[in-house]
């Protein structure tokens, strides 16, 4: 009798107790929770996003900085690589200025659309995300004038190029890809919460998915102003 209801306290006792697994995945969730209270998970989800996107950027950075510092040959002068003809001269850097005062005016343009969300001004809003996207196309628009002038006129490769070490092809189609990735996704991000907000998917909420696609964008640009100063004056 005794074996017995040892053996039946055991069991309640085992059924009681959680998995390991679970109950570490509860208390995972249950400290994100009270590290992240007050903060909406959309937001909070974003910032997790761009904190390990910043991570991917900084090592293309660093190992661009590395691949560069190590080579033997010379690198390519940018002003003589990115030069573009005007008015029968060659400007140097030209086209990138163009495409980096494109890209901080979007900034400005995506700035004023989160401000129009905080006061639900949701046709504002919506036109000037609407703006943003259009700047961001034009961005895009214009690297791929670049990449193709640089491939087509110029003959760089990711394997070669002619204005001294190989390596700057690899290391520049590679980062300003990926950069123009975000950006195009970015651009298609803005137009699907511009045609949400127009369609008032939003209107029961504060308008915060604005503020969320602000973050975003307002990343692209800023990871843009170290690729511009390490590719293009350095």
């Amino acid at each position: 009798m005794t074996c017995a209801v040892g053996v039946e306290r055991k069991s309640v006792q085992g059924a009681s107790e959680a998995p390991p697994l679970m109950t570490s995945f509860s208390a995972d969730w249950g400290s994100d929770i009270s590290t992240l209270k007050g903060v909406p998970w959309g937001k909070a989800m974003m910032w997790v996003f761009l904190v390990s996107d910043t991570f991917i950027f900084t090592c293309f950075l660093v190992g661009y900085m590395a691949v560069r510092m190590s080579t033997v040959e010379p690198w390519p002068n940018p002003s003589e690589v990115f030069a573009l003809q005007a008015f029968g001269n060659s400007v140097p850097l030209l086209l990138i200025a163009i495409m980096t005062f494109i890209l901080i005016s979007s900034s400005g343009t995506m700035a004023m659309a989160v401000n129009m969300g905080y006061q639900r001004r949701k046709d504002a809003a919506t036109s000037l995300i609407l703006v943003t996207a259009l700047l961001g196309a034009m961005f895009v628009g214009m690297q791929a004038f670049e990449w193709s002038k640089l491939i087509l006129d110029e003959g760089v490769r990711p394997w070669s190029n002619p204005f001294g070490a190989p390596q700057f092809g690899a290391v520049f189609f590679m980062v300003t890809g990926f950069h123009g990735l975000h950006v195009s996704a970015g651009v298609v991000y803005l137009l699907t919460i511009a045609f949400r907000l127009r369609r008032g998917k939003y209107d029961e909420s504060n308008f915060e998915i604005v503020e969320i696609t602000g973050l975003y964008w307002h990343f692209v640009d800023l990871v843009w102003v170290f690729i511009f100063a390490l590719f293009y004056l350095w």
